[in-house]
């Protein structure tokens, strides 16, 4: 649907100075998309400035106001003016999306850290320290989630679940069915390759050297 929103870019011109927000949103209601791009063209600049005080990243910011103008378009049976203005309304919204975007990226670095760590056991950092370690971190990173596609799917699912999602072996077990020694093995195969892996690239490659 968004995707062919520019179709009534002129029509939601045309209404945008003519009717109040609440007046848009009732007919977002009735499957009005030239009224959805109406509300989206006239408080877009709010929502990006919203947005950005909590994600710091552009790409990030224009992600979430579309995001936020599908939510709109999703939950727009939602909206009760009785407790306030449109706009306050998808603010509330898109401030939301901005935080979970944030806290989610949070988590998944964690995750990716731990993973990290346990693949690196057994062997040692340089002594690069300060910008020149935080850039090998995040190309240690992009190096390690490349890896983990390489994977068989099984190991792979075992390997999320376990770091990113964070559930202990018995958990994962039960989560799936499968039995926990199948669990432990899937686990144990999909570390000793990625370490293996690290290891080919060679010390230089991953910022590490042999233990």
């Amino acid at each position: 649907m968004l995707y062919e929103i520019d179709t009534h870019q002129m029509a939601a011109f045309s209404i945008e100075l003519e009717v109040s927000d609440e007046q848009l949103m009732s007919r977002i209601r009735g499957g009005d998309e030239a009224a959805l791009s109406a509300l989206l063209h006239r408080h877009q600049g709010i929502l990006r400035t919203v947005i950005a005080r909590v994600v710091h990243n552009d790409a990030d910011v224009d992600d979430l106001v579309q995001e936020a103008m599908i939510e709109t378009w999703n939950r727009c049976q939602s909206y009760d003016e009785t407790k306030g203005k449109v706009l306050g309304w998808l603010v509330t919204m898109a401030r939301r999306r901005a935080i979970d975007r944030v806290r989610r990226r949070q988590a998944y670095d964690r995750a990716e850290e731990r993973l990290r760590l346990h693949v690196e056991s057994g062997a040692q950092p340089t002594d690069a320290s300060g910008a020149d370690e935080e850039v090998m971190t995040s190309d240690r990173a992009k190096i390690l989630e490349q890896m983990l596609h390489t994977l068989p799917e099984a190991q792979r699912e075992a390997v999320q679940l376990a770091f990113y999602s964070g559930l202990s072996q018995r958990e994962i077990s039960a989560k799936t069915g499968i039995p926990l020694g199948t669990i432990k093995t899937r686990l144990e195969l999909a570390v000793r390759k990625l370490r293996a892996s690290v290891l080919a690239l060679g010390a230089e490659d991953w910022g590490l050297v042999r233990s």
